[in-house]
């Protein structure tokens, strides 16, 4: 793993749109949850959030996304960190979500 160079931001986004809220069937980045992405010594760090405070699924999906991370070659290590400001709104979404999920802005 040595010789591959750390991952990009781009590969990490990638990786981020095979992630799924269980409820919802539009991937994380597309649903705006993800806050953003930092890459540090081989170190990918996500700062993301969820639809609502009391999702019972944040640590399945936080799970998720360290283990689809670590599978990018060159990423040694990876943590996700969820946080509550800004609240999520439907209007974080990307209009493709919207479309796919019938929401009319």
């Amino acid at each position: 793993m040595e010789n591959s160079p750390a991952p990009t931001e781009a590969d990490v986004y990638e990786v981020l749109r095979e992630c799924y809220d269980p409820e919802i069937p539009v991937n994380l980045v597309d649903l705006g949850l993800i806050y953003g992405v930092q890459i540090e010594n081989r170190v990918v760090n996500v700062t993301m959030t969820l639809t609502a405070p009391g999702c019972q699924m944040g640590m399945m999906i936080t799970q998720d996304i360290q283990e689809k991370l670590l599978g990018i070659p060159g990423c040694d290590d990876a943590s996700v960190e969820i946080v509550w400001d800004p609240p999520w709104t439907p209007h974080m979404m990307t209009d493709a979500a919207k479309k796919q999920l019938k929401i009319d802005d």
